[in-house]
């Protein structure tokens, strides 16, 4: 009789461990898939990101995103957050629109032996621009600006020309509108007569090759300025100002 006493408590205590076992499973599946329901934010792209481009300036530019996924679809490594440290950062290669973004894109230099992309049928030029003549940081790959040139107005400006100055300078719209493909590194302009050297950046910009020609004469014998372009920005190509007409109403 004790026996079977013995026997039917085993039971039921190993029937209340399975049942208590089945119950525990349950709630942790429930909390897994409450979890995994969780939304969390990763950077999606919204447009094309081109290779070179921080993380803080395509964040800035709208090219990518902060978007909230059910947890269970995060991918591995995604970039959840832009600071200050993976800001600085750059996209290694070019990340396509609609992409969730891995913080493995990005990197300190881009790879691969082309790491601008050049439209077909232009060319790319370099020019150094200080950092007042590219408006401060805020030219960056993916921008339009207007070029503008200062040169001496003796050496292009016709002894019948009323708006020339003898020994004068005269300043107008070389380029209205310049697609910006990729910046470069900081460079120092080589001092004059001993005077203290210029800090610069390198701007690189696509151009049709005859528009390309007009730029690099511009960089030999002018002085060049860029201006960042606004949306529908006109600028007027045949207005020349000049020493004499400076201060002209």
């Amino acid at each position: 009789m004790g026996r079977r006493v013995l026997a039917v408590l085993a039971a039921v205590v190993v029937a209340l461990i399975g049942v208590v076992a089945v119950v525990l499973y349950a709630n942790g599946a429930d909390a897994r898939a409450v979890a995994g329901q969780q939304p969390k934010t990763v950077f999606v792209a919204q447009q094309l990101v081109p290779a070179g481009t921080s993380a803080a300036d395509a964040v800035a530019k709208g090219l990518m995103a902060p978007t909230q996924i059910a947890a269970k679809g995060v991918p591995a490594g995604a970039l959840s957050t832009v600071d200050d440290l993976t800001g600085k950062l750059v996209a290694l290669t070019d990340i396509a629109p609609g992409e969730f973004v891995v913080a493995g894109r990005f990197g300190i230099t881009p790879v691969g032996q082309k790491v601008i992309q050049v439209p077909d049928g232009q060319v790319a030029i370099s020019l150094t621009l200080s950092d007042p003549a590219r408006v401060g940081a805020f030219v960056t790959p993916g921008s339009h600006i207007v070029i503008y040139d200062t040169y001496a107005a003796a050496a292009s400006a016709g002894p019948s020309d009323p708006k020339a100055a003898a020994g004068g300078k005269q300043t107008r719209v070389l380029l209205d509108d310049v697609l910006v493909i990729a910046m470069g590194s900081a460079t120092l302009t080589p001092p004059a007569n001993g005077a203290a050297q210029v800090v610069g950046a390198l701007v690189t910009v696509a151009l049709p090759p005859a528009t390309a020609a007009k730029l690099v004469h511009g960089i030999q014998t002018g002085t060049l300025y860029a201006g960042l372009r606004g949306t529908d920005t006109k600028a007027d190509l045949a207005q020349i100002v000049s020493d004499a007409t400076l201060f002209a109403k």
